[in-house]
């Protein structure tokens, strides 16, 4: 191991020798049933898969593009580069249009999921840190949702972190319920009506096309949310827990080689704390960041420009060279 690396490891095990407890105002008696009810169900519902009437080939294929497009586009590249940390530029019907398919993963709305994201980076792996696993496992995995937390559900975290997508009138229309469920509902008619449709094209009765459109449904909705819910989780979960890092930074991310290349570059996280504004999640070659790569085209199609790339002084720090990364901007400056 090089000193580099061991001057890193040292400051994370100080860190994960700490145990958190649960964020000041959280109330585990208190269950946030909205979030509860959509994870509960969600989960039932995809093991729907495992019937073998549910079951077809282009339902496991769309479930995979889905991933791609959902996670991949709506999360990662929208949700997390673009609108928490700003590194990168487009057309307002470009950041829209991500947005929505971000919003179809049922990670909360945009203002809200950036509004938890940046405290997180401000408070990583301390006891304000929204979902840190240094309180348990489960906790930062998924717990943390399940649960009400006074600190994220004032409308002063709107405010403090997400001031800046609230000038849009977008997302102000986001926050408003009945927009939430008919943009979850057409999602559910695309797959089952698409699907239907397509199968009466080919010939199929009309109950084989039920059969059909159904299986996208639980394939292309229900198996593939699922599937991304636990992705995003693995980040904050996993990637504070295990792997290894490049840069000795304030708390307890690290990079991670199952997470980073399931979850299209996202695992690569201790780097991602080290420099948060970059786009560009992967700092060694073995790093492949997919959602950085998908940016790359975008930039060449001329639909993305401005892309912050990591700081050149950074990548030439030392591991052993400690770095603050709690004193993170609340809303990133333009």
């Amino acid at each position: 191991m090089t000193t580099e690396y061991a001057g890193a490891r040292t400051a994370a095990s100080a860190i994960l020798a700490r145990r958190l407890p649960l964020p000041a105002e959280v109330d585990t008696r208190r269950i946030y049933w909205p979030a509860a009810i959509w994870v509960i169900s969600y989960h039932l519902l995809a093991l729907l898969a495992f019937v073998p009437w549910f079951f077809s080939w282009t339902g496991v294929l769309v479930a995979v593009i889905g991933m791609y497009i959902f996670g991949s586009l709506g999360i990662s590249l929208c949700y997390h580069r673009l609108l928490a940390h700003r590194g990168f530029r487009c057309r307002k019907w470009l950041e829209h249009s991500l947005s929505i398919l971000g919003f179809c993963c049922l990670q909360d709305t945009p203002a809200r999921w950036v509004a938890i994201h940046r405290r997180h980076h401000q408070y990583a792996d301390e006891q304000s840190d929204p979902h840190s696993p240094l309180v348990s496992f489960f906790w930062g995995h998924m717990g943390w949702i399940l649960v009400e937390n006074g600190e994220l559900n004032r409308l002063g975290i709107f405010d403090r972190y997400a001031r800046d997508l609230l000038r849009d009138r977008f997302y102000k229309q986001l926050e408003r319920n009945l927009w939430r469920v008919w943009i979850i509902l057409l999602s559910w008619a695309v797959f089952f009506v698409g699907g239907f449709i397509a199968a009466l094209i080919v010939g199929a009765t009309a109950m084989d096309a039920v059969q059909f459109g159904a299986s996208l449904l639980v394939w292309g909705v229900f198996v593939r949310t699922v599937i991304v819910w636990h992705q995003t989780w693995a980040v904050n979960s996993i990637t504070h827990l295990w792997g290894y890092r490049n840069y000795a930074t304030d708390e307890a991310s690290r990079n991670n080689f199952l997470v980073g290349y399931f979850s299209n570059g996202e695992g690569w996280h201790n780097n991602h704390h080290a420099d948060p504004r970059t786009a560009k999640f992967g700092h060694r070659w073995w790093e492949i960041d997919t959602t950085y790569l998908t940016i790359r085209l975008l930039v060449r199609l001329g639909l993305v420009h401005s892309v912050v790339m990591p700081n050149p002084r950074l990548l030439a720090t030392s591991g052993d060279n400690a770095l603050k990364t709690h004193t993170y901007q609340e809303v990133p400056s333009d």
